[in-house]
């Protein structure tokens, strides 16, 4: 095998120094409270179909909320 002979060339300006710029820097500091607000989903692609932007899924969903209300019974019961 041969061995690479092409060297990687530093873009980084000679003004910016690294270990200055990441001074106090810490991986994934706002890792988990993005992940906790974050309530992406995939959609099928048939469903995408229908729906051609994120307000036209959101009435539908609001939608639905609704009819479940609907269908649920509100009534006590009785304990025998």
């Amino acid at each position: 095998m041969a061995k690479s002979t092409s060297r990687k060339v530093d873009e980084l300006r000679p003004e910016y120094d690294l270990r200055e710029l990441m001074k106090g820097a810490a991986r994934g500091k706002y890792a988990q409270g993005y992940r906790a607000g974050t309530n992406l989903v995939a959609l099928a692609a048939d469903v995408k179909d229908a729906f051609p932007d994120e307000a036209a899924v959101n009435d539908a969903l609001r939608l639905v909320i609704e009819l479940r209300k609907v269908g649920q019974v509100t009534t006590k019961r009785r304990r025998a």
